[in-house]
């Protein structure tokens, strides 16, 4: 049994396999403040909330996440999360996820039309 634990942080991978990785994301820099957006192009990414308190956008709609519910953001789809310092959200997609396949576009380019 491999036993992996969460450090901190914004972001660290727990496992990945050959299909689907999972992640552990926490409060840092880029998740403090909806200024950004990406959005993954061969996968679908699923969020759950473990503590503290998340806003999940899809596109510009927010929605506030309750612990232990699964959010899904389909491929494709424009998106970005909000946490709290306290925070500890998993994260779950396809082990070839990168920003090879993957876009990010902040805020303002977005609101200019930039992501069409």
């Amino acid at each position: 049994m491999d036993v992996i634990r969460f450090e901190g942080g914004q972001w660290q991978t727990m496992m990945n396999t050959e299909n689907w990785r999972i992640g552990f994301l926490g409060y840092g820099e880029r998740f403090s403040k909806f200024a950004e957006l990406e959005r993954h192009n061969k996968t679908d990414e699923a969020f759950m909330l473990l503590s503290g308190t998340a806003a999940l956008y899809e596109n510009e709609t927010p929605a506030a996440m309750e612990k232990g519910v699964v959010y899904n953001i389909p491929r494709g789809t424009w998106h970005h999360i909000v946490v709290s310092e306290d925070a500890v959200v998993i994260v779950v997609e396809n082990s070839d996820t990168s920003m090879d396949n993957s876009e990010r576009i902040s805020l303002e380019e977005y609101r200019k039309g930039a992501h069409a």
